[in-house]
């Protein structure tokens, strides 16, 4: 279905990202991979999603909190793969504090990343999916693009900005071939929602595998992650043409976390 586009997912290395990588190659767009990690491993795994879904794959290590790097990703991406048809914006981080107790350099890092990195990304990209009038932005937001938790004061302010975003960018594109939806995942199994996990069990000195639950029970109805599979089926959808008039919305995948 995406045969001859090229999609840009960021915070691709692992995780949510990395999923929804997978989906669009399989759909055959080619990727332009971004997040950090070891070199070697980052290397390793850009050819082997070019081996296995038979695409170009290339890879940014763009510092998100930069405008800069962002812009040259984009760049880099349109110079290395021809365009750039499909913008995943999905590189995100964590901390948790009360709000008194919240560092102010970790709510200027996790605006950064979470929210500004996604606006420098559309900022860049528009200009030629407006040109070619076909484009998708999707910006990978959260349950806590809805609704709040304690002690997430940055996380939860940057999310509800997103939505804000997508929906602006949604109005302004309204009536050409680029629409920009977002996607909010509840719980998720990845290394970020591990780390939560892992650091809770240790707190509580309980098992890990009872801290998952609890973390579970807490928000998600369901008691089961979303995977990542999932999320990446859900952004296929969001590129096809059955999904054209599909703008400024929010999507919950969240085992009813939101219907609460």
């Amino acid at each position: 279905m995406l045969q001859g586009k090229t999609a840009i997912v960021t915070g691709s290395t692992s995780g949510i990202g990395l999923g929804i990588a997978r989906c669009l190659a399989r759909e055959g767009a080619a990727i332009m991979l971004n997040g950090f990690g070891d070199a070697k491993a980052i290397e390793q795994l850009r050819k082997d999603l070019a081996a296995e879904f038979k695409i170009k794959v290339g890879y940014s290590a763009a510092d998100m909190s930069k405008a800069a790097d962002v812009a040259k990703m984009v760049a880099d991406a349109t110079r290395d793969l021809g365009t750039v048809d499909i913008l995943v914006n999905n590189a995100g981080i964590q901390f948790t504090a009360s709000v008194q107790d919240f560092p102010a350099e970790k709510w200027e890092q996790i605006l950064s990343i979470n929210l500004s990195a996604a606006f420098y990304a559309a900022k860049a990209a528009l200009p030629q999916m407006l040109s070619r009038n076909w484009g998708r932005i999707i910006n990978i937001a959260s349950a806590h693009g809805l609704v709040a938790s304690e002690h997430k004061s940055a996380y939860v302010a940057a999310k509800h900005g997103l939505l804000g975003l997508t929906k602006v960018i949604a109005l302004e594109t309204a009536k050409t071939g680029v629409t920009c939806n977002a996607i909010c995942p509840g719980w998720v199994l990845t290394p970020l929602v591990q780390k939560q996990i892992d650091d809770r069990a240790a707190a509580e000195k309980i098992p890990v595998a009872k801290a998952k639950q609890e973390l579970l029970a807490e928000k998600q109805p369901s008691l089961e992650f979303v995977t990542t599979e999932q999320l990446g089926g859900l952004a296929v959808f969001l590129c096809s043409e059955a999904a054209a008039q599909m703008r400024g919305v929010a999507l919950p995948m969240d085992g009813g976390w939101t219907s609460q």
